[in-house]
């Protein structure tokens, strides 16, 4: 059982910075892969990042490609996403979630566990 607790989501003006984390419990979590999504009010949920297990592979979505950055503290069995260059499109409840393998990062029904979400909002 893995349980997943996001953190660091605030109101930032845009052009900003924030880093998200996500710590989670469980002694099997440094074999997971993770991702992060996010869901903006009545829009779908959207795949953001991803990393595998041993962060040494990452996968990011065109839309923050080059903006936000994935990576992973195996020994704090947390997971970070560094969001830079923030727009107020990146308004959203942002989700990180853990899955057992590393297959289609993209699609959210591969994740096996989910966290609870953070907000995050971009003022113009």
């Amino acid at each position: 059982q893995v349980q997943l607790v996001e953190s660091g989501g605030g109101l930032v003006q845009a052009g900003g910075s924030l880093r998200l984390s996500c710590a989670a419990s469980g002694r099997t979590f440094s074999t997971y892969a993770v991702g992060w999504f996010r869901q903006a009010p009545g829009k779908e949920r959207e795949f953001i990042a991803a990393i595998n297990w041993t962060g040494s592979s990452t996968y990011y979505a065109d839309s923050v490609k080059g903006r936000f950055t994935i990576s992973r503290d195996s020994a704090k069995n947390t997971v970070y996403l560094q969001m830079n260059s923030l727009k107020p499109e990146d308004t959203a409840v942002y989700y990180c979630a853990a899955a057992k393998y590393y297959r289609d990062p993209t699609a959210g029904k591969r994740y096996d566990y989910w966290g609870q979400g953070t907000q995050v909002t971009v003022s113009s």
